[in-house]
Order: C-alpha cells, then structure tokens, then sequence
C-alpha cells in the first residue's frame, strides 16, 4: 500500500518548499511504507501580493496534479489501502480523486491538512469573494471527500465549524457528523529543530521583527506606527527586503523580538521558528495563539483588535516591548517552557501519523 502526497506548491521562502523535502522522509519513517509525492511541476516564485500562494499559478499546480492522478487510476495503479494526503486541503483535486475512487470502487482513505478558506472572515477568501454560496458549497463538499480532516489548532476547528455548518446555514449535518472526520494534530515540522540548528546562539541585536505577510488582516501599519515612534529599536517588516530562506533565518537569530497583531490566524510558524532561535515572541490573546501562547508572551487582545484601538492604546504595547528588549533575558527560561509545549502539541503531526497507521491496521484486519 502506497502513500500518496498530494503537495502544495513549494515556494522556496515558504515551509512548503521544505515540507516537499522533509514529509515524504518523515512518513518513510513514522509509518514503514512507500511514500510517493505528486507533485503538479514548476509554479511561479512570486506569490500574490499579500496573499501566501500566487492565485493563477496554484491552478496550474492543482490541474496538473488532477492529471497525474487520474493516469495513476487509468492505468490501475491505485490499490485498495492507498493513503491520498493532501498537504492544502483546498484543493478542487480532491473532488475528482473521490470521483474515481468511488465510481472505481477503489477502498482508499483521503486525508486532507486545512489551513485557510472563506469560511474565515479574515483569510483573502473571506474578504475578496462576495458571493459565498458557491465556496462554502465547495468547502463542505471537500471537507465531506476527505474520510480525515486535520487541523493544527482548536480555534481553527471551531472556526471552521461555524463558518460551514453553524448558524445561518440552514444545513441537516449534525455537530456529531462532522466531528468524526475531524483530526487535531500538529503539523509535520518536526524538522525544524535540526534546521534552525546553526542559526541559534547567534548574537542578538536590537531588532523587532514582523515576519508575516503584507496583508490587511495582519495589520502591518501598526508595526510601522511603532518603528516611527520607537527609533532606539529597529524595526524590520521582512516581505520588504525580498530576503532568501537563508538570509530570513539569518535575521530571525539576530533579532530580539517577533511582533504580532494579527487578525487571522489559525496556527503560526514564525514564531514558533522564532522561539527555537531564542527570539521573544509578541502576540495578541486571540485567534489560535490563545491556546498556544504562555502568559508570558500575550497581551491584551484589545490593544490591536483594529487600528483606531492600537491609536488609544499604543503607549501601553511600546511599554511592553520596552519591556521585552530590555529584560530580554529575564524571559528565556519562559520561552523554553513555550518551545518544548509548541514542538509537542503543535508541530509534531503525531496524530496524523497515528491515523495512517491505524487505519492500515484496520484494512489489513
């Protein structure tokens, strides 16, 4: 029984270029089987602006996957025990893999890793598509082709509920119905550790980063009102300076501090990159850092839930980041507690492993 990644596109300053390294190695070992990557060829570097994929390229990505799937079950390659995981659960694809499986009557299990979508108000397809009827339509009906939908946080199990199968929607599903196809698992980066290996201990400077995309929904001019009132700390948004994979990871050590006042997001791994390097990390009590993020390195949601609240509470987040710079070292033994609780309970994909292999155990019962 073969496994069978269905990859996002890889994006060299993404982790998506290093999970199509690292999943397939992984898997080899969490489960003993063979691991085949499907991939859909070259895609375009440059992303959309603002946005974490490029929106015409990732269609080519997805119809040239869709072709090679379908020539795998024309040439009755599929078995029954096959594994399909796809690594972006928003993918059309998996509509046309279900297709055949079905109509084949092939017994294979779909897994499926959600990270975004228009059921979130904050994500680009919440905001950019009016007319919701037609994605939310196809969000469910993926969500019902895959036997097993993972999500990397509770906040972002919730939302998606809500967004999908709660109130407005006049829909006969049941709570119960979709919570047995749900899996909450950390995300395969288990690698990480040994890849940010040479960039630790490395001296630190006085440098504030923001490491997320330049969209609205993370709220970059907030960041930008701190680094002109704040000119003994430099500032530094990097989506602006183009950085390699090597070069970000360079000045993630360097700095002291990673700043949040995101309005989405369902997991977060700058910070988590950050904090294996010994870089603080800010971040509002909200979204999926709630669960996540020790006391320690929250603060008041309220404080950047919209700019105009950011205007009357600016003086309290430059105190709080004076704090951190200042006392940085104060605050290591907290954020070794916080590392090892994010290396375990969400970035490890331990439960998606498991239901691999349980499910193997079943088929062959």
């Amino acid at each position: 029984m073969t496994i069978y990644i269905v990859d996002i596109e890889p994006v060299e300053t993404r982790y998506t270029a290093q999970w199509k390294e690292h999943l397939p190695k992984q898997l080899i070992k969490k489960t003993g089987r063979k691991v085949v990557t499907i991939s859909g060829g070259n895609v375009p570097q440059m992303t959309t602006p603002g946005a974490f994929l490029n929106f015409a390229g990732t269609n080519v990505y997805k119809s040239a996957q869709a072709i090679k799937i379908a020539e795998k079950f024309a040439q009755n390659e599929i078995e029954d025990g096959d594994d399909f995981i796809f690594t972006d659960a928003w993918n059309s694809t998996v509509i046309q893999l279900k297709y055949m499986a079905d109509l084949l009557q092939k017994k294979i299990n779909i897994h499926g890793l959600w990270h975004a979508g228009s059921y979130d108000p904050a994500d680009f397809l919440g905001r950019l598509i009016e007319d919701k009827r037609w994605t939310t339509n196809i969000e469910r009906g993926m969500f019902f082709a895959y036997d097993y939908n993972y999500f990397a946080t509770n906040f972002h199990i919730e939302l998606f509920i809500k967004g999908l199968f709660g109130p407005p929607h006049d829909i006969s599903y049941h709570r119960e119905d979709v919570m047995k196809r749900i899996v909450r698992t950390g995300w395969p980066m288990e690698y990480l550790d040994e890849t940010l290996e040479q960039y630790k201990r490395m001296p630190k400077k006085n440098i504030i980063l923001f490491p997320h995309r330049m969209a609205p929904e993370k709220q970059p001019e907030i960041f930008r009102d701190l680094k002109d009132n704040m000119p003994q700390y430099e500032f530094i948004i990097a989506q602006e300076r183009q950085l390699t994979k090597n070069e970000y990871h360079n000045l993630l050590g360097e700095a002291k501090l990673v700043f949040s006042a995101n309005l989405q997001e369902t997991l977060g791994i700058s910070w988590y990159e950050g904090s294996l390097v010994d870089t603080i990390p800010m971040v509002p009590d909200r979204l999926s850092y709630s669960e996540m993020v020790l006391d320690e390195f929250k603060y008041d949601s309220e404080l950047t839930s919209s700019m105009e609240n950011y205007n009357i509470h600016h003086k309290e987040i430059a105190a709080k980041i004076v704090d951190y710079m200042e006392n940085y070292e104060e605050y290591l033994p907290a954020l070794a507690r916080q590392r090892s609780i994010l290396a375990k309970k969400f970035f490890s994909a331990e439960g998606l492993y498991a239901t691999i292999n349980d499910q193997v155990l079943i088929k062959g019962a």
